[in-house]
């Protein structure tokens, strides 16, 4: 019922409402996903399965909020700031777990998983404080933006030069060719995030604006949010689905 309700408001949305076209297509982008990466598990090693899983979960959560935050952005015409950073405080951490899990044969420990947890948690929740909490207080932005990326880069560096790299090194093979190919998602992909900061906060990372209508970069920023995230889980999962079907072989 909730999907045909839904269905039939598409129909209102307007022709230049980018916005609201962007919430549909992610959301039904990643719920497809979902039933691929669900529907699959069954063809893979059982060490491989809670990875795919876990991929299937993330395109899943995101699919639900985007129903709702298309529903508030119909309603509003502001961006869902609150559900956005609910469905990333669920989501990214998660997409950190999959290091672990491609990770885990070749010896991880738990604490790996944490420390990639802690930091995504502190990159969002800070990136929060300045983009809702902070707002009209630029300093405060700036100093918020600045711990979120700094969260960011640590997050970076774990997987590029740190303990994850070191990992997938003497794994190798299959598992090596994955673990780079996501490290390209975090720091190419989740780049997108801060862009999108700057884009539609007042202030911004760098104590500047890049559009001058705040509604205009309003959009803006959810645009960019919208193709990057689905870009990103979905990417994601795909590169962990690859690494299963080429190691289940």
């Amino acid at each position: 019922m909730r999907t045909l309700l839904f269905l039939s408001e598409m129909s209102k949305i307007a022709t230049d409402d980018y916005v609201g076209f962007t919430f549909f297509v992610g959301s039904m982008a990643m719920m497809a996903a979902s039933a691929f990466f669900f529907l699959s598990l069954s063809q893979f090693d059982k060490k491989w399965r809670t990875s795919v899983l876990v991929s299937g979960l993330i395109t899943f959560i995101a699919a639900v909020h985007y129903f709702y935050m298309r529903d508030y952005w119909d309603a509003f015409a502001e961006s869902p700031t609150f559900f956005r950073y609910v469905d990333w405080v669920l989501t990214v951490p998660l997409m950190c777990v999959e290091f672990f899990l491609i990770l885990r044969a070749a010896g991880a420990k738990k604490s790996l998983m944490w420390k990639l947890i802690f930091w995504s948690v502190v990159m969002l929740v800070t990136g929060y404080f300045g983009e809702a909490i902070a707002v009209g207080e630029p300093t405060l932005q700036w100093i918020w933006g600045l711990i979120s990326g700094i969260a960011y880069f640590i997050i970076v560096y774990i997987v590029w030069f740190g303990e994850a790299k070191k990992l997938a090194e003497s794994a190798g093979g299959n598992v090596l060719i994955a673990h780079k190919i996501l490290c390209w998602f975090v720091l190419v992909g989740w780049a997108i995030y801060p862009l999108g900061y700057i884009l539609g906060t007042e202030g911004g990372l760098f104590g500047m604006q890049l559009v001058s209508d705040i509604d205009a970069a309003q959009q803006a920023m959810n645009v960019v949010y919208n193709i990057g995230d689905a870009v990103n889980k979905i990417g994601f999962g795909l590169v962990v689905y690859s690494l299963a079907v080429n190691s289940s072989k």
